[in-house]
């Protein structure tokens, strides 16, 4: 069993070096809508892009709230965070070719209308198997715990 220090480590690379992550978010009556999108992580957030009518697109901007998955279901990080949308050409430049350079694409040069979406974490967890589930919760309130 990984300690705390050890699952943050792993959750930071996951969010260092992966390029997608599972997006679950639902519309604002409840219905539930997941999709795989490529992010970018500054440190701080996350920066998804998707089209602004898309379902994921609709549901973020109406609810701001998300849960993010990374990794796969036996070496897993959940990631609950609060939503800022941001229109295509509000985000500093250097952040949309740092997405662009990681993703492989970038949403910029897309036809339909792309929105950004900034993710500041607020709930963090990690877990491997059931032995790792008391002691999964890293992060509380935007806060790492130790």
């Amino acid at each position: 069993m990984r300690s705390r220090a050890e699952r943050r480590r792993d959750t930071e690379h996951r969010l260092t070096h992966d390029v997608d992550l599972w997006v679950a978010s639902s519309s604002a009556d409840g219905a539930p809508y997941l999709v795989p999108l490529s992010f970018d992580w500054d440190g701080e957030a996350l920066l998804l892009a998707t089209p602004a009518d898309s379902p994921t697109g609709r549901n973020l901007a109406a609810t701001r709230a998300v849960r993010l998955a990374l990794g796969h279901t036996r070496d897993v990080s959940m990631i609950e965070g609060e939503v800022d949308v941001l229109e295509i050409d509000a985000l500093p430049e250097e952040w949309g070719d740092r997405f662009a350079a990681r993703a492989g694409f970038d949403p910029r040069a897309s036809v339909g209308p792309y929105r950004w979406f900034r993710i500041t974490p607020r709930r963090i967890q990690a877990w491997r198997e059931v032995d790792e589930l008391p002691d999964r919760e890293l992060m509380r309130d935007g806060c790492w715990l130790s």
